[in-house]
């Protein structure tokens, strides 16, 4: 797939399509640290959030509007759907195996 990427176009849209996808999932991992602190609050932490709350806090509202500007620029706005496209094609798949190892 990556082959594919590289030969469809110039760095700058391959750069476009890879940044948005990979801000989006550093988010979702921030966020995700929120949630365990809140859903597991007595779980063993093998490392700390340096600055928690207010450092993840900053992240996550720097990296959502660095996601919107990225959406709605008229430069990245093409290449970042494409790329919200590319992971929304993994969720159908993330649920089939979340289901199945749930069951497990």
């Amino acid at each position: 797939w990556a082959c594919l990427l590289c030969l469809s176009g110039s760095y700058g849209q391959l750069l476009n399509y890879v940044m948005f996808s990979v801000i989006l999932f550093y988010l979702i991992t921030i966020i995700g640290i929120f949630v365990l602190r809140r859903t597991r609050p007595d779980a063993p932490r093998p490392y700390r959030a340096w600055g928690y709350p207010v450092l993840p806090g900053i992240y996550v509202v720097l990296a959502s509007a660095f996601c919107f500007i990225l959406l709605i620029a008229p430069d990245t706005a093409e290449y970042s759907r494409y790329g919200l496209g590319l992971v929304a094609l993994g969720l159908p798949v993330y649920l089939l195996f979340g289901r199945k190892m749930a069951k497990e």
